[in-house]
């Protein structure tokens, strides 16, 4: 990409400026990238009112066929737009090329068309039957409807993902949406607010789409009265003081959070295997994922021999620009998130973690190396605590129950996985770990069709899916005497 971006936030079916702007970087270089609008209170303020009035006054809630029509017309425009949407990507949000040919953005692409899909077939209505009571016959039914104006909150690590989780079962189930970018990469998620406007019959005030660096702006979309559902993913500590906030108007929220996910090599499962796989998965988006592997769970007696094939395997990981297609991991976020990942390394060694490779910075950038450390305490704060690095922990174990209990003991409980030449007993450790999504040996259940959620403070509800779509739909029911006449 050549010259600044400079991207404008849609409100109320405009896309407009604001009074001022903040930076966005590429952290791969740290280079200035572009400038996004800085939207204040009053900018939040206006486009909630309109998506109260859009889901109020006009027909969007109940217009199935225009609902999916937009639906449609907005894959078009991200599959049209997708190869400069894929350098945007690259260049804000550091993911190496190979992995926008993934999650970072040609899969969300697929979800637009998933739920629209799923519109087209999708029956809104239930039919209970007939039941008789206090001497006459009632007819019941379930009517699903949506849930009504949406606030969805987005973090950094996976912009066009995520972003498009939320906007595309939102806009299925009929709701409107004020979406906020993340601070650090506000110009991919306004980019989406341009095709919106530019591309599809989405009516004014369906969609808007903020960028900001003022907590005021997210503090506003999580208590004014007229948001009747928050879904935000990030941090657990922002998780809870979106709960508390919207406690005081009773939101349905629902929250994707932090984690902290084991992965349990069992006794006879392939080491080498097992230790590659955990090698990249740390390393994937530089470790900026929730669900990534964090905490590699080994036989004790086989510790030293695990850890030495893990660190092999993370010398195979290329580092570097993530422009190029041979890259497989490119920078961290930003230079603070840097220095949290590096003072989070060192406290680990002060603590009596071995650092086995890794555990520096690397310039030009935001850069830091695959980094392994060994032989961790299961109660320290690099075992316990979600690091968003590149970096590994090895954990060992005496037994089995023992590996369940370390899995377990943790407040996150997102996704784990477990390698075994025996699947069933792979299944049925799986099924002793009180998380939301699991691996068996490697297996992906990432996928548009299938529910993304934790458990504990992990979050709370699910992403994707029907289960995703469910998110954003009430369920009414029906009750009518069924008259003589008719019964006859």
């Amino acid at each position: 990409m050549s010259g600044l971006v400079v991207k404008s936030q849609l409100i109320d079916g405009k896309l407009v400026a604001a009074d001022s702007t903040f930076p966005s970087y590429n952290p791969a270089n740290g280079d200035l990238l572009g400038h996004a609008p800085d939207a204040t209170k009053d900018d939040a303020g206006a486009a909630i009112a309109a998506a109260r009035r859009a889901f109020d006054t006009t027909d969007w809630a109940t217009d199935k066929d225009l609902r999916l029509r937009c639906l449609r017309q907005l894959h078009q425009a991200l599959d049209d737009h997708r190869e400069e949407l894929r350098e945007l990507t690259i260049a804000e949000v550091g993911a190496p090329r190979q992995l926008t040919h993934g999650p970072q953005l040609d899969d969300p692409i697929g979800l637009v068309t998933y739920y629209a899909d799923l519109l087209e077939t999708c029956e809104f209505t239930e039919d209970l039957g007939v039941k008789e009571s206090r001497g006459q016959r009632h007819h019941r039914w379930v009517e699903k409807e949506a849930a009504g104006v949406v606030a969805a909150i987005l973090p950094y690590n996976f912009p066009n993902q995520l972003a498009l989780a939320k906007l595309a079962p939102a806009l299925a189930a009929g709701c409107t949406v004020v979406l906020k970018a993340a601070p650090q990469t506000p110009l991919t998620t306004l980019a989406l607010g341009e095709l919106i406007a530019e591309h599809t019959d989405i009516p004014p005030g369906v969609v808007s789409v903020l960028s900001s660096s003022r907590t005021e702006v997210g503090e506003l979309l999580t208590t004014h009265p007229d948001v009747d559902l928050v879904t935000f993913t990030g941090a657990t500590t922002t998780g809870r003081a979106i709960m508390a906030a919207a406690a005081g108007t009773v939101k349905r929220v629902f929250l994707e959070l932090g984690g902290k996910s084991a992965m349990i090599v069992l006794d006879d499962a392939d080491y080498t295997k097992a230790a590659m796989f955990a090698a990249f998965t740390i390393c994937s988006h530089s470790g900026q994922g929730c669900a990534l592997t964090s905490r590699l769970l080994v036989p004790r007696a086989d510790h030293d021999r695990i850890v030495q094939l893990v660190a092999a395997g993370m010398e195979r990981v290329r580092v570097g620009d993530p422009r190029a297609a041979e890259t497989a991991m490119g920078p961290l976020i930003s230079e603070q998130q840097r220095d949290k990942v590096d003072a989070m390394v060192r406290r680990a060694v002060e603590e009596a973690a071995t650092l086995v490779r890794g555990g520096k910075r690397v310039d030009p950038g935001w850069f830091y190396e695959p980094t392994l450390l060994a032989g961790v305490d299961p109660d320290s704060e690099i075992a316990q605590e979600e690091v968003f690095g590149p970096v590994l922990a090895v954990i060992p174990y005496d037994d089995e129950d023992d590996a369940v209990r370390i899995a377990n003991h943790s407040k996150y409980g997102l996704s784990g996985a477990v390698h075994s030449a025996d699947d069933e007993r792979a299944i049925r450790l799986a099924r002793r770990i009180r998380t939301g999504t699991f691996s068996i040996n490697g297996g992906n259940y990432f996928s548009a069709d299938v529910p993304f959620g934790g458990f504990k403070q992990s979050g709370i509800g699910r992403e994707s899916g029907r289960a995703g779509f469910e998110e954003f739909l009430e369920a009414k029911a029906f009750g009518r005497v069924v008259p003589p006449e008719e019964a006859a």
